[in-house]
């Protein structure tokens, strides 16, 4: 008798689609150096923002970097669906934009406030790593994002 043959994982070369497949990514990465690299390169996977969305109205407030992220609304039967773009100015919180939009955006405005995305980045092991001011950072980003799903729900 053959022993079962075990599946092996290996990290995605594309973008992640899901919390669920970034989770799985972030597991296959032993040390923080790895991971640090890995958001690194997912945020090079970002499409470039056009400089005419680089405004004060999209830039996220409370980061010590430059940050924009830009929301568009979609209405569904679901309730209204948020999609976000986004950008920085330093190569780490692209990276952190990066897996921060592969959690919430497309998602509706209720599962994007019963989502807990810092969780998630516990869960990858980043929360733990990022400094103080990128961690304040990282929260106002996760705040603006609720915030435009309660103006959402609001205005369903």
């Amino acid at each position: 008798m053959r022993p079962a043959r075990r599946r092996e994982r290996t990290l995605s070369m594309t973008k992640p689609k899901t919390a669920e497949d970034l989770i799985e990514d972030f597991e296959l990465l032993d040390n923080w150096e790895d991971r640090y690299r890995f958001v690194i390169e997912l945020g090079r996977s970002l499409p470039d923002l056009p400089e005419e969305l680089r405004t004060e109205a999209n830039k996220v407030q409370g980061c010590a970097s430059q940050v924009w992220l830009v929301g568009a609304r979609r209405d569904t039967a679901d309730g209204p669906v948020l999609d976000y773009r986004g950008d920085s100015d330093a190569h780490i919180v692209r990276g952190l934009v990066a897996v921060l939009l592969t959690v919430l955006s497309g998602h509706t405005a209720k599962e994007i406030l019963e989502t807990d995305a810092l969780a998630v980045f516990r869960r990858i092991g980043l929360e733990g790593h990022l400094t103080p001011q990128r961690s304040n950072g990282l929260r106002s980003m996760v705040e603006r994002i609720r915030a435009d799903a309660r103006a959402a729900l609001a205005t369903a």
